[in-house]
């Protein structure tokens, strides 16, 4: 039998962070933080400056998971189109998850209420760069607006997520024919 090798402190807490913050909020105690991760308060210190530092090195340790998760494949070759339908496609099946309680990115703006935060600005930077990838498409989909469309997807996913979150909208097939009518507003190809 072979073992593993224990995951570094630092990588615990960053799980736990992630864990603890997305079922409970983000003002879960750092006492809490540091017993589900088996780490003294003291070397949590030592590795992050406060936990709102820990709370934003742990967004941005699942910041590539969760484009990945979202996002077509880069040598995707679908029209504009498609691969916007795309992201909604695989939000409206995370959403289906009996855990899910929302973007994750979201919800830390929301809770935080401070964009000065260093995770709000973690949360802010995913956010935005979920809307760039909207507006690129939308650019080369030839919408007549890419930026205004850019808005008004990032508002139906952001919308989207939060209803589901809170599971006040449990049935599919809502979003992705909602981002087909703005996407045939905009004359997108």
């Amino acid at each position: 039998m072979t073992t593993g090798t224990m995951p570094s402190s630092r990588q615990r807490l960053l799980e736990a962070a992630a864990t603890l913050t997305y079922r409970d909020g983000v003002n879960i105690g750092v006492d809490a933080l540091c017993r589900a991760a088996g780490v003294s308060k003291r070397s949590m210190y030592q590795l992050f400056e406060s936990k709102g530092e820990l709370l934003a090195a742990s967004l941005e340790e699942y910041a590539s998971a969760y484009a990945t998760a979202l996002l077509p494949a880069a040598d995707d070759n679908r029209p504009a189109r498609e691969r916007i339908l795309h992201v909604f496609e695989q939000a409206e099946a995370q959403a289906g998850a009996p855990d899910f309680q929302g973007c994750r990115y979201l919800v830390v703006q929301i809770e935080l209420k401070d964009p000065s935060h260093p995770a709000s600005r973690v949360a802010h930077r995913v956010k935005e760069n979920l809307t760039a990838f909207f507006r690129t498409e939308a650019e080369q989909g030839g919408a007549s607006d890419p930026d205004l469309l850019a808005r008004q997807l990032i508002l139906v996913f952001d919308g989207a997520s939060a209803r589901a979150g809170i599971k006040a909208d449990t049935r599919g097939g809502l979003i992705t024919p909602t981002v087909a009518v703005l996407l045939d507003a905009a004359g997108m190809r």
